[in-house]
This record gives structure tokens, sequence and C-alpha cells, in this order.
């Protein structure tokens, strides 16, 4: 909310920012025609990957009543056209949703209709040159070590994102996350945590980012690391350089750029 997408773009951009996830943040932004938009004033940006607002259709997909499931389908596309507009090969996946208690535990997943629901999505998104990437989240389809494995078994152009805010969250570390996508991760959301515990840019905080540089280096990663940050995790934008500038620099020592 300090900048919409279309101002947060060149201002990243002027920053000398070189790679970005957009996240697009209602139905509204859609679309080949915001995408297009946002394309002719990203400047020298590349845009990694596409993000929407999940909740408001990706659960659907996996809807049993044909009505839902096409309506969301059709939401879908908007989002693809979006990325196809942006140069973007990823789109960062949740899928279902874990609001009810019960549904944490995953004592009660349907492995083979959410199989069928992937292969169906994954398949759908390679046709329109995207690669459907989920993303460990606390309250949705990954929200433990053990379920991308079960899935990617047996829909092998799933791959990963490993975001290790909602790996705290889930209590899970992070290394088994990363453990199990291996060489299926494509890229990372990284933030750093505070002696609060409160989430902060990387170099702030008393996050280990040396070990976990070495560790996307042992399952052979090269892909981006997205930093995620919020409105209220830093004051000035220039934070968002020295944030982006400490981590070049250590992937610089390791000779991972």
């Amino acid at each position: 909310m300090r900048k919409y997408n279309e101002e947060a773009l060149p201002l990243l951009n002027e920053l000398g920012v070189e790679c970005a996830e957009v996240f697009l943040t209602s139905f509204s932004e859609y679309g080949k025609e915001f995408g297009e938009l946002l394309a002719s004033r990203k400047g020298n940006l590349v845009i990694n990957s596409v993000h929407d607002l999940n909740t408001e259709f990706e659960p659907q997909l996996f809807n049993a009543h044909p009505r839902v499931k096409a309506d969301a389908y059709g939401w879908l596309d908007k989002v693809l056209e979006s990325a196809n507009a942006l140069g973007a090969p990823y789109y960062t996946f949740h899928g279902t949703s874990r609001m009810k208690r019960h549904t944490r535990s995953g004592k009660h997943d349907d492995f083979p209709s959410m199989i069928k629901g992937f292969e169906e999505i994954v398949a759908h998104c390679k046709e329109r040159n995207v690669t459907l990437c989920l993303e460990n989240v606390e309250w949705s389809t990954y929200n433990r070590v053990g379920v991308f494995s079960r899935i990617a078994e047996a829909v092998p152009n799933l791959r990963g994102v490993l975001d290790i805010k909602q790996a705290r969250i889930s209590e899970y570390p992070y290394e088994d996350y990363l453990s199990e996508m291996g060489e299926r991760l494509a890229y990372a959301h990284i933030s750093d945590l505070d002696e609060n515990g409160k989430i902060c840019l990387p170099g702030q905080g008393k996050f280990d980012f040396e070990t976990l540089i070495k560790r996307l280096m042992d399952v052979g990663f090269d892909g981006a690391l997205l930093i995620e940050v919020y409105k209220d995790n830093y004051s000035d934008v220039q934070e968002l350089k020295i944030a982006c500038d400490y981590i070049n620099e250590l992937l610089h020592k390791y000779n991972c750029r």
C-alpha cells in the first residue's frame, strides 16, 4: 500500500534491483491489459514470477462442481496472461486452503484427488508457457514436510518455492523443506528475523543467510532469491537497496552470482 504495482516496478528499477516477483493484488489486476501496463514500466527488471491473492480462486480449481471449477480456471487464465505479458516463467501457487482446524494435520488429505487436480493445473499452465510452483505455506496445501514429495512424485513438471517465513510459522526447519524440494526448487522467498521475532529485511536480523546459501548450493539451486518484505518492515526505500546489496555480496562471496 506504499506503492501500487505500476509505481513499485519503476521504483525498484531505479534502485537497481535486478529481479522481482509481481504480486497481483486482486481481480482487476489479472489479465493481459494490466500485465502489459506493468511490462511497460518495469525497465530493466527481470520478472521471475507472478503471485496472486490465492484465496480468491485457487482453492476452487480443485472443486468438484463443474461451474465453480470452470470459473476458477477462467481466472487462472487471466493470471497466466499477466505472466506472459511480463515475461515471467513462474507462477507462485498455494492451492487449497487449510482454514479449518481438522485439515491442518493432513490426516484427511485425499492425495489421489489432490494429485489429479495438480496434474490438470500444471498441464494447463505448461500449455501457456508458465511453470506452476507450489510454495510451502502454513495454512495451505503444502503446510508440512512430506506433501510436496507425495504430489511431485506423480506430477513431474511441478516445481517448488521455498518460503523461509512460512517455514518458521509451520515450525518445520526450512532445511527440511529445502531437502524435500531439492532439484525441483525453482526460487525462494527470503526474509530475516530480529531479536524480538519480528520479520525484517535481510541483514537487519539474526538469520544465517550464509548457511542458507551453502545449503542451496548443495542441492544445485540456481534460481532467484526474492526478498519478501511488507510495508511496515522498513522506513526508507533505500533500505530495500541495502538489503539487496547485502544478499548480492554473499552470493559473490560464494561465487554463485
